[in-house]
């Protein structure tokens, strides 16, 4: 049987999940490519449906915060250049964000969340 390459790897998830502010958080460029999306579309979709993404599921990363996760996360490097500060979903703003997408892959977390 072949494998399902649009899976999303709960080890995938875990390596992307980073302690900030005491909250266990997945920055918005990591949470759009496990849902096939660019980190434009999913942000677009969360200004869209802004009442669904209280402060509590997503918020925005300060400056300090921006450049601390530039330095200790290689695979975010890009984010030093980028002019938007990124955004941070908890758990429940990541289930949100696969309710608001129409990817395969966010499709297929929603079905695993319910």
């Amino acid at each position: 049987m072949a494998k399902d390459s649009t899976a999303i790897v709960p080890a995938r998830v875990e390596q992307r999940i980073l302690s900030i502010r005491g909250q266990q958080v997945i920055i918005d460029a990591d949470l759009a490519d496990l849902y096939g999306v660019s980190t434009k579309r999913l942000n677009e979709q969360v200004k869209r449906n802004s009442e669904r993404f209280p402060d509590d599921f997503v918020f925005r990363l300060t400056d300090e915060e921006k450049s601390e996760l530039v330095a200790n996360c290689g695979h975010l490097a890009k984010l030093k250049f980028a002019k938007s500060r990124p955004s941070a979903f908890t758990e429940h703003g990541a289930v949100m964000a696969a309710g608001v997408l129409n990817s395969q892959q966010a499709k297929q977390k929603r079905a695993k969340a319910k």
